[in-house]
This record gives C-alpha cells, sequence and structure tokens, in this order.
C-alpha cells in the first residue's frame, strides 16, 4: 500500500513504565487513511500496551501521539471516544441483559427533542431503535430480528457484529479492533472478516491486533510487528509470508532495511 498520503494516527517514541517493568520503550506507530493495519506480537511485546495508549485505556509516560497531525494525550478511553477512536475490545464491553439498541448508545444516550428531554433527561428510544437498525442494515447485519431483543440471547457472531456496528457508527477517524475473532467459530469469524472489509471500504481506517496469522495476511495492508515494548518493522504482507512475519516477532529473523523499523 502507498504511505505517500499523511498518516491519520502517529506515536513516536512513546514510554510507558509500570515500576520497574518497561511495557513501551519508545515505541512509534503510523496508520495510514483506509488501511487495515494488523499488530502482531509474541506475548508480552507490549502491543495491548500501545492499543491501550492509543485508546486513551492508559497516559503514557513521554513520547507523542498525534491524531490528524495534532498532539493528543487521552486521559481517558472516553476522550478517545469523543475525539472519534472507537475500540473493540477482546470482551466487547457489551451489557448482556441490555438490549442491542441499547447497547449501541451506551454512554451516548439520546434525548428526546424539547422540554422532557432537556429537563427531565428522557430517553428518545425510538430514535435509538431507528439508528441502530439503521447502523445495522448498513453492515449487513439485519439477520437480527428484533433490535429490542437483549445481547445475551445472540450468537458470538452476532455479539461481534453488534460491537463492531456501534464503532462504525460513531468512530468518526479511526477502528481499533482487539482480537475480534479469537473467540469465534469459523462460520462467524469469516462474517467478522467480513465487517471488517465493510468498515475499511466506507474509507475508515482499522487497526487489527490479532495472533490468527491466516485471518491477519487475508484483510490486512501492512503488518506492524511489535516486539520488546518497540515497533520492530512493518511489512507488506505480499511481500512475506506468515512463517516469516512469526519469524520476525520471536527474532529468529532480522527485520528487512527496507521496511519501517528505522522510522
Amino acid at each position: 500500500m502507498s504511505t505517500d498520503k499523511k498518516p491519520v494516527l502517529t506515536a513516536r517514541g512513546i514510554v510507558k513504565r509500570y515500576g520497574r517493568v518497561t511495557a513501551l520503550d519508545q515505541a512509534d506507530f503510523d496508520l495510514y487513511p483506509g488501511e487495515v493495519l494488523a499488530v502482531i506480537g509474541d506475548n508480552g511485546a507490549g502491543k495491548s500496551s500501545l492499543i491501550k495508549a492509543l485508546s486513551g485505556a492508559i497516559t503514557i509516560d513521554d513520547g507523542v501521539i498525534e491524531l490528524d497531525g495534532k498532539p493528543i494525550r487521552f486521559s481517558s478511553p472516553m476522550e478517545a471516544r469523543e475525539a472519534g477512536i472507537e475500540t473493540v475490545y477482546q470482551n466487547l464491553a457489551l451489557s448482556p441483559a441490555l438490549s442491542i439498541a441499547d447497547n449501541m448508545f451506551m454512554g451516548r444516550e439520546l434525548r428526546k427533542p424539547g422540554f422532557m428531554g432537556k429537563y427531565f433527561g428522557a430517553l428518545d428510544h425510538r430514535e435509538m431503535q431507528r439508528l441502530a437498525r439503521e447502523k445495522l442494515t448498513d453492515l449487513g447485519l439485519m439477520t437480527i430480528q428484533n433490535i429490542n431483543q437483549a445481547i445475551e440471547t445472540l450468537s458470538g457472531g452476532q455479539r461481534q457484529g453488534v460491537a463492531v456496528a456501534r464503532a462504525a457508527a460513531f468512530g468518526s477517524r479511526v477502528v481499533i479492533m482487539d482480537e475480534p475473532t479469537a473467540a469465534l467459530g469459523v462460520k462467524e469469524s469469516r462474517r467478522v472478516l467480513e465487517l471488517i472489509e465493510d468498515v475499511k471500504s466506507r474509507g475508515m481506517p482499522i487497526v487489527l491486533i490479532s495472533h490468527n496469522m491466516p485471518h491477519v495476511f487475508e484483510v490486512a495492508d501492512r503488518i506492524h510487528v511489535h516486539r520488546l515494548g518497540k515497533r520492530l518493522c512493518t511489512i507488506n504482507p505480499n511481500d512475506y509470508s506468515m512463517s516469516d512475519a512469526v519469524a520476525f516477532m520471536t527474532g529468529a529473523m532480522e527485520p528487512p532495511e527496507t521496511s519501517e523499523a528505522a522510522q
């Protein structure tokens, strides 16, 4: 993929320490418009800390993160969401007892127009249901018959679909997906990969964290290899094999000089 465009989201020299443990050690990151960027790394490589820093779940000790060329420093995931960065967490962060519509608008409920909404905080359930149905339809997920059914009645793939739809609906700049197919079967994983392609087709850049190499090589435009708390290199999946990617990740192979390792 061409990187002539300016990146949407960047990090330079970011550091995060937990006592004597350095989770991020001068780490760099670049996400370009309209791409799927996979982030891979061995357990303990620091990729989770990287994603948490980008999504506002942790505050960094040093370094710079920029969104659309402007420095940002989030103190909470809510601030990242307000800036247009939506994250689909591995545990989905859904409330099982609430309906699909309620989960879609959790934390950003719509108030009724006029007196009742302004002074009594009355929720506009009808409008939230309409918009939730519209967003799910846009992503081809209206195999779900009832927008008011509880999340706990859905299959794993359908729940993942609701979480992705919520992120795609409200993420104006970036969608981050943390192991979206980890707990799913073959059929449901296939649907999630299709959802990723659907979101990408709408021009939304996606950060995909995954251990599943076939999935990574199927949907990623570039692969960010994270090792020992920093970016080791960024590779094009068309130029390297899955074995190569694992070798970079584990330290069995030196990174290519033409990659972004030194940038």
